[in-house]
């Protein structure tokens, strides 16, 4: 049987919603639509059915927010100009109809595309607590009109890598995560060591222990954290001295704490194409040297986290930028995880694992 790919970290939006999403430029690089179509280009390398005499095959993917005006207050009306959560929970609705196979013209998905969809984390406002996670939540549930829309919820972001120092200390975050967990909901945590500063992984860390702290006194259910991008490293030091230099140093500190705070945190094997000197489509790319690039960190994530806490995932459309573009971007990176697969030493049960068991476990996800 071929090994199913779990893609866990996708973003997708229609050409029409552009204007909602927080980073949209007019001649920005990702100023275009990409929904499921473009990923089904972006995927073609590898099949998408079972039925295959390839050794793997494109399951599904899990669709992260992506990043869409809002504020932690519902506060949106026509006179306002605070966006409140209207472009976030418009995102919600437009999943749901991928999900339940309902496209509306022009939004780059048809009547068959709803199975692909495994897993959505949207956006929710965890800054707020309980007091605005409830009701966010309750308005999810009534754009996915409850059912299997709604059961493909499986956790929230809340994007802290631009946020001000401090945001994940104040109590109505750590008790909003509280709430998640008790939930069953997930949440992605977003840091930037590279551009952000190891600073965002040091308030992570702190973070990450007084909310495990807390739900053990209490008994809670410990919400799951899952990281993205190895927490955006700086991939761009030299090969030859990056595990001497005292960055490299710090992050690895500080991943090793955040895999051994608690067994319910995972991290995500994507992103790296956004932290890499960008690659161009023409590019006579030797796959086995930006493998031994990224193999340092890599190590330290199977390392401290093992293969039962790692978890493919692309980026896309993201990884386009950095990666070559959508002919090539996804495959390259497809085959770079491999590489680093084979490197690290992992075993077959190992590998199936990290392509798309560790995301189904993560995420609570039934196939």
């Amino acid at each position: 049987m071929p090994i199913s790919i779990v893609d866990s970290h996708i973003h997708l939006f229609a050409a029409s919603h552009l204007p909602t999403l927080a980073w949209y430029t007019p001649d920005g690089p990702l100023s275009a639509q990409h929904s499921v179509d473009e990923y089904r280009h972006a995927t073609s390398s590898v099949p998408s059915t079972s039925n295959t005499e390839d050794k793997k095959y494109l399951r599904g993917f899990i669709f992260l927010e992506t990043d869409r005006i809002s504020s932690v207050e519902d506060s949106w009306d026509s006179h306002s100009s605070n966006p409140g959560w209207k472009h976030a929970l418009e995102e919600v609705s437009f999943l749901s109809r991928i999900v339940k196979d309902e496209p509306i013209s022009g939004e780059g998905h048809n009547t068959k595309d709803g199975d692909l969809c495994l897993g959505i984390v949207p956006w929710a406002p965890v800054p707020g607590g309980p007091a605005a996670l409830i009701p966010y939540m309750n308005k999810v549930k009534i754009k996915t009109g409850h059912g299997n829309a709604y059961n493909k919820v499986r956790g929230v972001r809340y994007l802290v890598q631009d946020k001000p120092a401090g945001v994940m200390l104040e109590k109505s975050f750590i008790e909003g995560l509280r709430w998640l967990g008790n939930e069953g909901l997930s949440f992605d945590l977003g840091v930037d060591a590279r551009q952000g500063g190891l600073g965002q992984l040091r308030e992570a860390v702190e973070m990450m222990e007084r909310l495990y702290s807390a739900t053990k006194q209490s008994g809670e259910t410990p919400v799951t954290i899952v990281i993205n991008h190895l927490c955006k490293p700086n991939l761009r030091l030299t090969t030859e001295s990056v595990r001497t230099h005292p960055e490299y140093l710090e992050w690895r500190e500080l991943v090793t704490r955040m895999a051994q705070i608690t067994p319910t945190t995972y991290m995500k094997l994507s992103g790296a194409f956004s932290e890499l000197l960008p690659l161009l489509p023409e590019q006579d790319v030797d796959l086995n040297d930006l493998a031994r690039q990224i193999q340092p960190w890599t190590d330290v994530v199977f390392d401290v986290f093992g293969p039962s806490r790692v978890m493919f995932g692309s980026d896309w459309p993201v990884a386009n930028i950095g990666g070559g573009g959508n002919d090539l971007a996804w495959n390259r990176w497809h085959k770079v995880v491999g590489i680093l697969l084979d490197q690290k030493g992992l075993n077959d049960s190992e590998k199936v694992n990290v392509w798309g068991q560790v995301a189904v476990k993560a995420y609570g996800i039934e196939l």
